[in-house]
């Protein structure tokens, strides 16, 4: 009896011993890029913005400033896609933004009347209108929280002492930062509008370049296939748009066939019934 249990235990020990010397394995962990941990703001907790969000010139970073706007100024190029907190010595905090529609529309100078934290939302009376389905839930405001489109913080710009409805404000939607979005004035990563709201003071003058002085001062820029901002690029203009211009011809002639084949079947159903 002895005999068998000996080598049974120093096969087990052995295993034991295995074990104890094999190397853990260790799930990696997301990359966190400083500045854009998670955050816990009062009761809501803003997730970190993944790794590859941040790429390139995205995140935000004090640099030489071009235009001639003071120190506590807030400048505005939609056309670029950033945003610059004027600092003193000729530098600038800049920001990448997403820009809506609204966003484009707007140009020229404005204050910041009004600061919030975790703004509530109400859909325009047109927004209501014209997508009821979207937004007639969300006639009577919708409270801030994380699911808020104004994000973790607002700045309401005015002008001539009225409300411009012009915004700048954070969002959850971290994908479409330093892209061109369908709806909305100029969003921030939430850490970002968080950064730039401790910065700016009741009364900060904002200016919001139109395309000349844009182009002007930061260059001219386009959009590659994939929405981010590229140099400008006649010749790739003109191949984006052959391209195209060749879909479109294929689909009419792919339509084209299609019709051609149905009558032709019809045709044929025609003369076997007759």
């Amino acid at each position: 009896m002895m005999n068998t249990v000996i080598p049974r235990l120093a096969a087990l020990f052995g295993l034991l011993a295995l074990a104890a010397c094999a190397t853990p394995k260790v799930e990696p962990q997301p990359q966190v890029v400083p500045g854009y941990e998670g955050i816990q703001d009062g009761e809501y907790f803003i997730e970190p913005v993944a790794a590859h969000h941040l790429t390139g010139n995205v995140p935000r970073q004090e640099v030489d400033f071009t235009g001639n706007e003071p120190a506590g100024s807030i400048v505005v190029d939609p056309y670029v896609r950033k945003l610059y907190y004027v600092l003193p010595g000729g530098r600038a905090m800049r920001y990448t933004v997403a820009v809506g529609r609204a966003g484009l529309g707007f140009r020229g100078n404005a204050t910041v009347n009004r600061k919030v934290e975790w703004p509530s939302w109400t859909p325009t009376a047109n927004m209501i209108r014209t997508q009821p389905e979207l937004y007639a839930d969300y006639a009577g405001g919708l409270p801030g929280g994380l699911i808020n489109p104004l994000g973790a913080r607002a700045l309401y710009l005015y002008r001539n002492g009225k409300d411009t409805f012009y915004r700048i404000h954070g969002t959850r939607e971290n994908s479409s930062i330093g892209r061109a979005t369908s709806a909305g004035c100029i969003r921030l990563f939430n850490q970002d509008a968080i950064d730039l709201f401790n910065r700016v003071d009741l009364g900060t003058r904002v200016h919001v370049r139109g395309r000349e002085e844009s182009e002007r001062l930061e260059g001219k820029w386009m959009d590659d296939e994939n929405g981010h901002l590229i140099p400008y690029d006649a010749a790739m203009i003109a191949e984006i748009e052959a391209r195209r211009e060749a879909i479109e011809a294929q689909k009419a002639a792919d339509e084209a066939a299609a019709a051609a084949t149905a009558a032709a079947a019809a045709e044929a159903g025609t003369t076997t019934q007759g």
